[in-house]
């Protein structure tokens, strides 16, 4: 069985997730204080809603509130949990020693760090196991988490880096996006055409990556032709240092991740 508090955006794409990839929604349980969000999500999915305590007794529970009602929710959590319930917590800058401290000594607890994809069975994960977490824990919340996308083990200590690429990552790509958009534009193109174009060129240079077995390098330099057209563009972006700022903002943003 798998409790799933917190019936938001995240939360509803890994029961979305997990029904698509077979689990019998009888076997899922939502908490949620907002009554009428709660009942169009178990509609919706055909779960079934549970208060705190119920779903302190399932074997999985997932922890998908906000980071500042994590330390609160796993509180009034912890008289009512079982021993072998594995706590996941998906709240971005909530520590495992954080997430450990309300909850009764050797209860299982891992991180997991996710990303807004997984809205649409894309996503990537980054999980990190407490302290004393069985292997088969870890495989179950592996399994969890590639149901809606991939996921890498990692220690705890690279979240922060994980958050500056795959957490944050879909975020400087859609900024990409959206000025490759406006360059069309200036070029003459309709906005609706531009769109169309840029989506579908990210989509296509996305499955490349995923499916091809090659690098992005190797990729980048069958497209990129000697003195070509695209030989030209690259040039532009390495005088204006693009790469350079990429390096910056992945390195910006790990910080910001390790200060929260």
């Amino acid at each position: 069985m798998i409790g799933v508090v917190g019936a938001g955006a995240m939360g509803e794409a890994l029961v979305a997730g997990w029904i698509a990839a077979g689990t019998a929604p009888e076997d899922i349980v939502v908490v949620d204080r907002d009554e009428t969000r709660l009942k169009h999500f178990c509609d919706v999915h055909r779960v079934a809603s549970a208060s705190l305590a119920e779903a302190a007794r399932v074997d999985v529970l997932v922890v998908a509130v906000k980071p500042h009602h994590v330390e609160g929710v796993l509180t009034e959590l912890a008289p009512d949990l079982r021993p072998g319930t594995l706590v996941v917590s998906i709240a971005a800058g909530v520590g495992l020693e954080r997430l450990a401290a309300p909850l009764p000594k050797g209860q299982p607890v891992v991180r997991v760090m996710p990303n807004t994809p997984a809205l649409v069975g894309k996503g990537v994960a980054g999980i990190a196991p407490g302290p004393g977490v069985a292997d088969s824990d870890i495989d179950r919340v592996t399994d969890l988490m590639d149901a809606v996308g991939i996921s890498v083990v990692v220690p705890e200590s690279q979240l922060d880096a994980l958050t500056a690429l795959s957490g944050s990552g879909p975020a400087y790509l859609f900024a990409v996006a959206e000025a490759m958009i406006e360059a069309g534009v200036h070029q003459g193109l309709s906005r609706a055409d531009a769109t169309t174009l840029v989506n579908g060129t990210f989509a296509g240079a996305a499955a490349m990556l995923e499916r091809s077995g090659e690098s992005a390098t190797v990729l980048r330099e069958r497209v990129t032709s000697p003195a070509g057209t695209t030989a030209a563009a690259l040039r532009v972006l390495d005088e204006r240092g693009v790469r350079a700022a990429f390096l910056a903002a992945v390195e910006a943003c790990a910080r910001r991740s390790a200060e929260l």
